[in-house]
């Protein structure tokens, strides 16, 4: 193609929705006409049910679930960790999180392995023709935001996040959220339930930063710094946006984008 085609169709490709914009500062995702579905997995090394679940997780890509159709993020709970082995990527805020959706859900309990789909507590997760049937009903919903994100490298290695948002419908209490998630992260459990086994674990949530809320007019425009500690592998780190509205936990739209170099 000569150079002059090249560079239209560039700018061209630039201006389509969802397009990806991958540059050594910079890339950046919008979303697009489809709502996209949001897989969270509520789970802990200390419970001895959910490495299947952690492994089902993993495994959505390469079944044909892309980000185009959900967006999976793993929450790990520390109300396992009392019975024999910490779990290192666990945190309070995220057993707090699974509690005020199973609020929002009129459930009693909390339990792992979980699975939340666009904020429903869903069982079916082990069954790909109920996935797939799910996924299609959600993806074939409009969507009831816009999200526009961009991430940018700071200076020391962090991470610069700009994220835009307008919702689509009325929602009188609709959220941002912005996690930061880890893949292929692997642990030798040495106690508890899962004593003697190599657990592996992907789109784990490093950080959760929300709620962030919407103004009168139904728009967010925020920036946000995060650190990244030296373990963290930044070739495997991605930040998935996500509105919800928080009175029924129903998710608006999601987005997902990897750390670009």
């Amino acid at each position: 193609m000569p150079p002059r085609a090249m560079l239209l169709a560039s700018l061209i490709a630039l201006c389509l929705p969802g397009f990806q914009v991958a540059a050594a500062a910079e890339c950046a995702a919008r979303s697009g006409p489809a709502r996209v579905a949001l897989a969270e997995l509520y789970t802990s090394e200390g419970c001895s049910s959910c490495p299947p679940a952690d492994r089902w997780l993993s495994g959505l890509l390469g079944a044909g679930f892309g980000t185009d159709k959900v967006v999976p993020l793993a929450f790990h709970v520390d109300y396992w960790d009392y019975i024999g082995w910490r779990d290192e990527f666990a945190k309070a805020r995220y057993t707090e999180r699974q509690r005020q959706a199973a609020a929002v859900n009129r459930s009693k309990v909390v339990y792992t392995p979980q699975v939340l789909l666009s904020g429903a507590d869903y069982r079916g997760w082990g069954s790909r023709r109920d996935l797939a049937s799910r996924l299609a009903d959600i993806n074939a919903l409009p969507p009831g935001a816009d999200i526009a994100l961009a991430l940018g490298r700071k200076g020391d290695g962090g991470v610069e996040i700009s994220v835009t948002s307008a919702l689509r419908e009325p929602v009188s209490d609709a959220a941002m959220y912005l996690a930061l998630h880890e893949n292929r992260l692997a642990n030798e459990v040495k106690a508890g339930e899962n004593s003697g086994r190599r657990l592996e674990h992907d789109y784990v949530v490093r950080e959760l930063v929300g709620p962030i809320p919407y103004s009168n007019s139904g728009k967010v425009d925020s920036r946000h710094t995060l650190a990244l500690e030296p373990q963290w592998k930044r070739s495997d780190l991605g930040i998935a946006a996500f509105v919800q509205d928080r009175a029924t936990g129903r998710v608006l739209q999601a987005l997902a984008l990897s750390l670009c170099e």
